[in-house]
């Protein structure tokens, strides 16, 4: 009996060893990919991981050198989330890192590449002080704001700021000290500055790259671009007065006697907001009546379909008219087959009429800022791509056709410091009709003193303040007299001439990388510069170092290949990109990463109380299923689009979404080329949709494209996904807004 019970428990003893090395062999998680593979440093950043097994508690483990433990957010067996801190720190002098990730006790890694934006500062915004006493620069990718007595131009005292800061305006208060508000991309918050720092903060929205104040410093006026609104907020309590949607991409703001007059980036057009409750009251945007007077669109008005990103807006009460910069009225299909629109310059805006007058183009550049000196009638316009301020008869140009085409009367070069180094040999600058060595500098924001005696210019590039003598009005050019560095912009020296060239107009055309995409992103739509001849959308470039090929039909199969083909025909061949202009180009680009999705919840994960454009509340999480039944085969993650992978680039398909938007289509090359498969990440910030642009566009009965919507998103699954391309039309109304949620994450 003794010795039956020792082997029956020995046999006991033996089956559970069995069955603990079935456990133990048993495949634990496994990590396949993660996404964006391509991520900056300068703020909190969410993250996608796909794989097998995943379970609750997962954790995930950063390789060196940050050698880190973080907790994963599991929706289910294949996907999890994570949010990367915003202290991942690199040296400053490297422009980019080598991230890994694993799954704690698993071998498997994926690897991201981290941009280090935290060491590359950029210059975005300038304002100077009610009182004319100091002004504040801000850099948006190290929070750092830059403070400097007006006069002089003392040496910079550093403000650290919130996350993100992107716009600043001086608050008129009664204070001994000037004050400043600064809004934030990445934190939902308006931070007031005084002379020493910040003082005061109050509830603002995440996105927010716009700002103004009212003639009292009571009520502000923010932009945002996750949900596309303007509101006017209370700055003594910081409550919200009112919130309007409006067209993508709103950034520019200027005040309107009673009004508030919002630009676009992404739709090209000026709306009027009433400032008492927000209400939409007009949208302006130049159509075949508008005149066009300097450089080679001059003959093209009748065939202007549209207007371009708004990048600078100013309003004369004196004259009743808004100026706008921009590179030109958008200039469609024309039986020349005329295909460069680019013709950088300053629109008039009649308030009277509601009517977009003219446009002075002044040939070459890509204006970037705007400054009026009311009381002399003088517009300056700031030049980011010449490196020049053109001073412009504000009279002149709002009067007629006529006195407007001899409205400019100098252009100011705004010359680098003498010893910032060159992406080009001295010589190769300053003829042949080529810019000169002042596109070194990159002027990015403007301001004047209230006597019009002073202008001050914010150099993006070179990392400097310039001050100009401008008392001389019409009749004498500016004089720079001074130049104060804020910041060593050459840490990452390489990347930043790629950067100087991405921007600049060294052959004078007219065209840059910048002009067709605005800060790396899209810009609406163009009668494009390739075969077939068509109106395209202006795609992103930001993380387009992982989807090759590029153009449609394609024609360029890696990104050096795009910056060759590209770079050269933007100049005219003048001349062409020698192999280090090549290099350091492509490393620029390379470098654009996308914005941190702020669709997501904190953990980086989709959320299940997602509140859509239109009113609806949608399950992100539940679209998860959606979108694996019915769009995955085409836009399979980590990047969402067959062209992630070697093996599968270049495929081109026919899925039933229109080839060409219905403008002038005889003078349109309708071939049907297939289109390739875009990545679907950063689609919340898209806008127009599809190859031809047709997702959020139409054709009015004018003559020009229209927004249709103000969501790409929703207008391709309502319109544009039939059998061919997903059937989301076929879901029930639930599904379709849990994908339009989901789609919303990536």
């Amino acid at each position: 009996m003794r010795r039956w019970l020792t082997w029956l428990t020995l046999g006991g003893v033996l089956a559970l060893g069995l069955a603990v090395v079935r456990i133990g062999r048993h495949p634990g998680p496994e990590l396949l990919s993660a996404g964006p593979r391509l991520l900056s440093n300068d703020t909190a950043q969410p993250v996608s991981l796909y794989g097998k097994r995943f379970a609750p508690g997962m954790q995930v483990r950063l390789g060196a050198p940050f050698n880190r433990v973080l907790p994963a957010a599991v929706v289910d067996a294949e996907h999890a989330y994570l949010r990367l801190p915003a202290s991942l720190d690199l040296p400053a002098s490297q422009a980019e890192g080598t991230l890994t990730l694993s799954l704690l006790g698993a071998k498997a890694q994926v690897n991201i590449v981290l941009i280090n934006n935290r060491h590359f500062p950029e210059l975005r915004a300038l304002a100077l002080g009610a009182a004319g006493r100091t002004l504040l620069a801000v850099s948006t990718t190290t929070d750092t704001g830059y403070r400097l007595l007006a006069a002089g131009l003392t040496p910079p005292n550093s403000v650290g700021l919130s996350d993100g800061p992107t716009a600043v305006a001086a608050l008129p208060s009664p204070a001994p000290e000037e004050q400043f508000v600064v809004v934030h991309r990445y934190l939902p918050e308006v931070e007031i500055v005084s002379e020493q720092g910040p003082v005061r903060h109050i509830p603002g929205p995440v996105g927010a790259v716009g700002v103004v104040a009212d003639a009292k410093g009571a009520i502000l006026y923010v932009a945002e671009d996750v949900h596309d609104t303007v509101m006017a907020i209370e700055l003594g309590t910081g409550l919200v007065l009112w919130r309007t949607p409006v067209a993508p991409n709103p950034r520019e703001l200027t005040l309107v006697e009673g009004l508030l007059a919002v630009g676009s980036l992404q739709a090209g057009t000026v709306q009027l907001l009433r400032r008492s409750d927000g209400a939409l009251l007009s949208t302006v945007q130049p159509g075949p009546e508008v005149s066009i007077l300097g450089g080679h669109t001059e003959p093209f008005g009748r065939r202007v379909m549209g207007g371009k990103a708004v990048r600078g807006l100013v309003f004369s009460a004196r004259l009743n008219k808004l100026f706008v910069a921009s590179i030109g009225p958008n200039v469609g299909p024309n039986p020349e087959h005329m295909e460069v629109s680019m013709n950088g310059g300053v629109g008039v805006i009649d308030l009277a009429t509601l009517k977009f007058e003219r446009h002075l183009g002044f040939g070459a550049g890509v204006p970037s800022a705007l400054a009026l000196d009311e009381r002399r009638g003088i517009l300056y316009v700031a030049d980011v791509a010449t490196g020049v301020i053109h001073v412009v008869d504000a009279v002149a140009l709002a009067s007629s056709d006529a006195a407007a085409s001899h409205a400019e009367r100098w252009q100011v070069p705004i010359p680098p410091p003498a010893d910032f180094p060159r992406v080009r040999a001295e010589m190769d600058f300053g003829h042949s009709g080529r810019a000169g060595v002042e596109l070194h500098s990159g002027p990015a924001a403007l301001a004047l003193d209230s006597t019009g005696a002073r202008l001050w210019v914010l150099n993006r590039f070179t990392g400097t303040v310039v001050q100009l003598d401008t008392k001389g009005g019409l009749l004498r050019a500016p004089v720079v007299t001074r130049q104060q560095p804020l910041v060593n912009t050459l840490e990452q020296w390489e990347r930043r001439q790629g950067e100087i060239l991405f921007y600049a107009d060294l052959g004078r055309t007219g065209m840059s990388c910048d002009s067709c995409h605005v800060d790396g992103h899209t810009e609406g739509v163009l009668f494009t510069k390739t075969h077939p001849l068509r109106i395209y959308r202006s795609p992103t470039l930001r993380d387009a170092r992982d989807t090759p090929p590029y153009f449609t039909p394609m024609s360029t199969l890696t990104l050096a290949d795009t910056s060759k083909k590209v770079g050269d025909r933007n100049r005219y061949h003048n001349p062409d990109l020698d192999p280090h202009e090549l290099a350091v180009l492509t490393e620029y680009t390379a470098s654009l990463t996308l914005e941190p999705n702020p669709w997501v919840g904190m953990d980086g994960a989709p959320r299940e109380d997602v509140h859509l454009p239109n009113g609806r509340t949608a399950n992100a999480r539940q679209g998860i299923r959606v979108f694996g039944g019915s769009c995955a085969a085409c836009h399979p993650p980590p990047v969402f689009t067959t062209d992630q992978d070697p093996q599968t680039q270049g495929r081109y398909l026919r899925v039933g979404t229109p080839a060409l938007l219905p403008l002038r289509a005889g003078m349109q090359e309708n071939q049907d080329t297939g289109f390739s498969t875009p990545s679907l990440l950063g689609g919340w910030d898209i806008f127009p949709m599809l190859n031809s642009g047709s997702a959020g566009l139409r054709v009015s009965t004018e003559g020009t494209v229209v927004l249709s919507g103000r969501s790409a998103l929703e207008d391709v699954l309502e319109h544009y996904s039939g059998p061919s391309h997903g059937n989301a039309q076929a879901l029930s109304s639930a599904d379709r807004a849990n994908l339009w949620a989901y789609l919303l994450s990536l």
